[in-house]
Formats: C-alpha cells, structure tokens, sequence
C-alpha cells in the first residue's frame, strides 16, 4: 500500500470543550488509486486529507506514507515530504492574488531551489498542460473559478508528486469546468499519479476506484468499498 493510517485520531481545544474531528480511523490506500473520500459538512474529511498531507499532525495513531512514517517527521521534515511525494488542490484555488498564472506555478519550485529558467520552462509546460497557456500573464482575479482551479492543478504538479491530494477542487465550480477538472485527475491517474480526494458530490463517483465515507469522524464501514477499474 502506499497510504496507511491506525488508529488515527484528531482532536481540537475549544476553550473548555474538546472536539474530537477522528477518531480511530484505519485507511488503506493503494498506490495508483483514485481514493474519494465522502461526507457531509464537518464529518472530518477534510482533517483527514490535511493529516495525510503533513499539514496537521494527529492527537492519535500512525500515518504510513510510502514507507514512512510521517507521524513521527519534524517540522523540517514534513515540508521536505510535502515537498517532494505531496501536491495539493483546494476548493478555494489558494492562488496569490498578486501574482500571475505563470508565477503562481512557478512559486513552489523557489523552495526546490531550481533555477530561475527551469522554473519557468516547467510552469509553462504545466499551464499549457492545463489549457492555460495564453492566459499566463494574468492574475487570479481575471480569470473565471475554473481557470484558477486548472491554475492550481498545474501548481500541484510542478514537483512531480506521487500523491495529489484533493480538496472538494469541484466545489466552487459549474458542471462544466468540474467535468474538465475531474477528466484532469482522471488523465493524472492514468500516468501514474494516486489521487486522494474529498468531495460530497456523489456524482464523481464514476472516477473513483475506491470510496471512503466518514461520518462523525468515524468510518462508515458499511457504505465504504473498492471499485477496481
């Protein structure tokens, strides 16, 4: 497997309370999967995805991460994994709103430390990858939720991660741009990538080879299963 969490849990001080976001939450991944990973508002998948991705560490349990056990890194640590097998995409593009497309996907090879010119080759090559070619001189704020959401595809990719990790990335979307992003996924999957995403959206159901449904916190076991396609 390339994922694999135990006993995984997450919980969060409010005040007084303790809210509990997992809780002993078994996952297995295998590698090349498209995982999706359903629920409704607040059932703590998106929790899941940002632990598997390093960018929370749990209160519980182990993740297993292509043989490493993430749990376990250094703040030094879990960004040279994010760094080199992770590649992220949001619901709300997280795209800097001060720089251009081409910019925007050339930011995360700074922390790379690769060359000024490779950085600029790779990130046209990923926008016109995207369909984003002619509009890499322009900022996030003139282009449409779907042109910022291939926008942040191509980001994701720029490191060549072995993992994508999802985020409800059809969520702000019209159908039509939210079938173009999924045929995206789908395109990644079939060189090789393992797509783990979060959505409630049923629909997306046809792309997935394995579904994971979390509901307060906890897995469905009942609803949960695996589609081999």
């Amino acid at each position: 497997m390339l994922v694999q969490t135990s006993a995984l849990s997450k919980r969060f001080q409010m005040g007084d309370t303790t809210v509990t976001a997992l809780q002993e939450v078994d996952l297995t991944v295998e590698e090349n999967a498209f995982c999706q990973i359903l629920g409704p508002s607040g059932s703590g998948k998106s929790t899941l995805l940002h632990l598997l991705g390093g960018l929370d560490r749990p209160s519980g349990g182990r993740i297993r991460v292509d043989d490493e056990n993430i749990d376990e890194l250094d703040e030094n640590g879990l960004a040279h994994f994010r760094q080199q097998k992770v590649g992220f995409i949001f619901q709300s593009y997280n795209l800097i709103t001060s720089m251009t497309a081409l910019e925007n996907v050339s930011f995360p090879m700074q922390f790379a430390r690769i060359p000024t010119r490779e950085r600029k080759a790779r990130a046209e090559a990923l926008l016109e990858r995207v369909g984003m070619a002619d509009r890499a001189g322009h900022k996030p704020g003139e282009l449409s939720g779907g042109q910022q959401q291939r926008v942040a595809v191509a980001r994701a990719l720029v490191n060549n991660p072995r993992i994508i990790l999802a985020d409800e990335p059809t969520g702000n979307l019209d159908t039509a741009s939210g079938e173009n992003i999924m045929a995206l996924l789908a395109e990644l999957r079939a060189e090789g990538a393992t797509i783990i995403m979060v959505t409630h959206d049923t629909r997306l159901k046809k792309f997935a080879t394995q579904q994971v449904h979390i509901l307060d916190g906890k897995l469905d076991l009942s609803a949960n299963g695996t589609e081999p396609k």
